[in-house]
């Protein structure tokens, strides 16, 4: 049987890594080539992708192990130029294993489209007559997308808000899409823009933007798990992680950096995999604030076992369908490596990664200080600034760990004094 769990992985060549990935995943040989490529877009894909094409940035794709969702082991594609990100994920996902690993569940793929309607002389009397043909409107709107009404999608429901604004009433009209496999905007945005017309015409106003809102609070994902007290270094480590996670829930400077965390590893899989990460972060930001005050996205305390419980909620709004995900060649393999079937299957492992990192840093936090878990990382990368190569980059960033002095600086007085001796 496939596991995720492996030891030693990082030990691993990037060539053994990539061979035991495509193994899993179960790669032919032209996918494991892309995957070992460090640039697979070519310049006639990424010129079509968007405009004024130069050239391309790559970031390293790297593959958290250990992850175990809904009794189903997943290697996870993370794209990210953070060094240590990768690794805490790794390390979360193997002590949430101890108590099963994470369990994860997403709510159906609904996008709202909203269609803004303005110059209105009764808001109230239009806002009535729109839900007064609202099976019509839901009609009309589910005829622009067959295909997706055929795959048990389409549009349905219908609202209306009234919002005052400096330029007076406006009537903002809530069209609720199941868009199935999709992120959603092609065809919530057609639907809201056939729908403008017929909006006018019941209200008598103009209609002025018809586009997706990003904050897909419909879409939710929730994910959880238990992390042993002995797994995470003991009982005193767990109650630090509860009151770092209070300080979050009651600071909102603090809430800002503890939901950063978090969205490494949202992010991280959705650049992987070819999915729109700024809408995630733009929702993720937005859903933190729903309630008028600015929160954490996840939740931890103690059990009566003196055990660690997580929780994570936050719209995940990613598709398998259109987008990049369908034309960047890595995106391909990176979703093939994760084996997900539908759209709903990606957010839960996403939202699963989300609460594995935010975990991780919570505990470098509270257990030894943030500086301290990243530091070996972060002096491989000031080593090579330094123009360390080869076996000479892993001498000279222990020697600044050692000496708690990692800048670029010291980095080349070590390697100076490396290269002489």
């Amino acid at each position: 049987m496939k596991t995720s769990e492996f030891s030693g992985f990082y030990k691993l060549s990037v060539e053994q890594r990539a061979r035991e990935v495509a193994e899993f995943a179960g790669l032919s040989p032209e996918e494991e080539r892309l995957l070992r490529a460090f640039s697979s877009l070519d310049s006639g894909t990424a010129d079509r992708m968007i405009e004024n094409v130069v050239g391309t940035m790559p970031i390293p794709m790297g593959i958290a192990v250990n992850f175990k969702i809904n009794g189903r082991d997943y290697l996870v594609p993370m794209a990210i130029e953070e060094p240590s990100v990768v690794a805490a994920a790794s390390n979360s996902a193997k002590m949430a294993r101890e108590r099963g690993g994470f369990t994860a569940r997403a709510a159906p793929p609904l996008m709202i489209g909203q269609i803004q309607v303005v110059g209105i002389a009764d808001a109230e009397k239009a806002k009535a007559k729109v839900l007064a043909e609202k099976g019509r409107l839901i009609t009309l709107a589910n005829s622009c997308d067959p295909v997706l009404v055929k795959f048990g999608g389409g549009a349905r429901e219908l609202e209306a808000h009234v919002i005052n604004t400096d330029a007076g009433k406006m009537l903002i009209v809530h069209l609720i899409v199941d868009v199935r496999d999709a992120m959603g905007a092609n065809a919530v945005n057609t639907m809201c823009e056939a729908l403008a017309k017929p909006v006018e015409e019941l209200t008598e106003g103009r209609v002025l933007l018809k586009i997706i809102s990003n904050l897909a609070n419909r879409r939710t994902v929730k994910a959880s798990a238990t992390w042993t007290k002995e797994a995470l270094g003991g009982e005193e480590v767990v109650d630090r992680i509860v009151l770092a996670y209070q300080f979050a829930a009651n600071d909102i400077f603090r809430a800002t950096t503890h939901n950063k965390g978090i969205m490494n590893g949202v992010d991280a899989v959705a650049v992987a995999t070819g999915n729109d990460w700024r809408a995630l972060e733009a929702g993720a930001h937005a859903f933190a604030s729903i309630t008028g005050r600015y929160k954490p996205l996840t939740t931890f305390r103690k059990n009566a076992h003196g055990d660690l419980e997580g929780e994570l909620e936050m719209p995940v709004a990613v598709g398998l369908v259109g987008g990049a995900t369908k034309t960047h060649p890595t995106a391909r393999v990176a979703v093939k490596i994760l084996g997900v079937k539908s759209a709903g299957e990606l957010a839960e492992v996403i939202a699963s990664v989300g609460l594995a990192q935010n975990l991780a840093a919570l505990r470098a936090l509270a257990a030894e200080g943030i500086q301290r878990g990243h530091m070996g990382l972060h002096a491989r990368n000031i080593a090579v600034m330094a123009g360390a190569t080869g076996g000479m980059i892993d001498k000279v960033a222990a020697k600044m760990v050692e000496e708690r002095k990692v800048r670029v600086d010291r980095a080349k007085e070590i390697l100076d004094e490396l290269s002489s001796g």
